[in-house]
């Protein structure tokens, strides 16, 4: 088990795509682990065959520990004997010849079908696709190259039924909704249906240390400021019809985004770390910027780097592929480090504010509330106009109650008046 992302120690089996017997090459992705940062895929380094798989799907494994056993065929050069391998050594060269395979169960076939003369060819990750789906690989036609049969192959093959598209959400993209705690996990079966009770593993489990950390290493203050954003609003529409913004996502957390980058621009002092054990603040001068985003395995805060120095469509580019990466669950470990400050729009729930806690490592978050319609006094007259409520929490060490103030109306006053990202830009 590698250590695919800084400092980690162990990681969660989530599914293999190989089988002892099955014929691998090197770099060919064998297995999927989840670790406290994120799920992802393992290749392995080797030609051979699958010789042992030593952990099933849903064992937690420390890095380092041997999770699988590759039998290689040893160069010509080389005496006979056995040659170490991946894990333990491989076969003598002499008996190098490949296990039998346990015959998957098929579908019966109707009287008069003569059998296969040859065994199809496909590669492991699809014989595991067609057994999921029960597609019996004899009766798809292939379609790669060298009469392979390719991942569309089966899925042409077993045509599911057509699922009804889910609604949109009220607010678009990187304003990530997970599903509710009670659809996840196992359901309770038997007689006792009061409770279930669910294994606290992975990034959840990642999440609830970091939070607990944080809450009672930082001193927490979180200042609020309800503004009126109904220029802002307009700006995006006319937004959604600029050129170089065409087929990216822009919403509203876009700007805000843009705003607070802006406003830390103004203030630099707030973009910086408390280093307890140099008894130092340690400054930062650039900005990867946090977006939170509650996914099924729980919450991730993956980052943009260098966001300071991005243009509006490189921005927006970049949450596009954050959104995406996080809702296909393929956030890598180097995307959830070395974040500074972070954003957090609750106001996809239609909650109005919050009071956020911060990342371990960073100085500030901003929590975004749902944008409404509300009367709202404007040149002297109570009018319809678009409110937002935004809520600064930092760390009260680096970041005291002037500086917190200053960058979070700094934001407002951006979102308030969005000619301001002209002048302050």
């Amino acid at each position: 088990m590698p250590d695919v992302g800084e400092g980690l120690t162990e990681a969660e089996i989530l599914k293999w795509y190989v089988q002892p017997g099955d014929t691998v090459e090197d770099g060919q992705i064998v297995c999927e682990v989840e670790t406290a940062k994120a799920a992802v895929e393992l290749p392995i380094p080797y030609d051979g065959v699958v010789h042992e798989v030593r952990f099933d799907e849903g064992t937690t494994v420390d890095v380092g520990a041997a999770i699988i056993a590759v039998a290689t065929t040893p160069p010509a050069a080389a005496p006979a004997g056995r040659t170490p391998v991946l894990v333990g050594y491989g076969v003598a060269e002499s008996a190098t010849v490949r296990r039998p395979r346990k015959q998957p169960a098929t579908t019966p076939k109707t009287a008069g079908t003569p059998p296969p003369t040859t065994r199809p060819l496909a590669k492991p990750p699809v014989r595991k696709l067609a057994k999921d789906l029960g597609v019996d690989l004899t009766t798809v036609i292939p379609t790669g190259p060298d009469g392979i049969i390719t991942r569309d192959d089966i899925h042409a093959v077993a045509r599911p039924a057509p699922q009804p598209e889910p609604e949109p959400a009220t607010e678009p993209a990187a304003e990530l909704a997970a599903a509710p705690a009670h659809e996840s996990g196992p359901a309770p079966t038997g007689a006792d249906t009061r409770e279930t009770r669910h294994p606290v593993k992975g990034v959840r489990r990642a999440t609830a240390a970091a939070m607990v950390a944080s809450a009672f290493t930082a001193p927490h203050v979180t200042e609020f400021v309800t503004l009126d954003i109904t220029r802002t609003m307009k700006l995006l529409e006319r937004l959604k019809t600029d050129k170089d913004l065409q087929g990216l996502r822009v919403n509203p957390l876009l700007l805000v985004a843009r705003a607070l980058l802006v406003a830390i621009k103004r203030n630099p002092e707030i973009n910086a770390t408390w280093d307890e054990a140099g008894r130092q603040i340690v400054q930062k001068h650039y900005v990867n910027l946090g977006i939170a985003a509650a996914t099924p395995r729980g919450l991730v805060v993956p980052n943009i780097k260098d966001a300071h120095a991005k243009t509006l469509p490189e921005l927006a580019l970049s949450l596009d592929e954050l959104v995406t990466t996080a809702r296909a669950g393929r956030t890598t470990p180097a995307a959830l480090q070395g974040g500074t400050v972070t954003i957090t729009n609750i106001g996809v729930f239609g909650i109005d504010t919050g009071t956020p806690i911060l990342n371990p490592g960073e100085s500030a978050i901003l929590a975004m509330g749902a944008i409404k319609l509300q009367p709202w006094v404007h040149k002297g007259k109570v009018r319809p106009r678009h409110v937002t409520t935004l809520a600064l929490s930092f760390d009260h060490r680096l970041v005291d109650g002037e500086l917190g103030s200053r960058v979070l109306a700094d934001t407002a006053a951006v979102l308030e008046r969005p000619q301001r990202l002209i002048v302050w830009s």
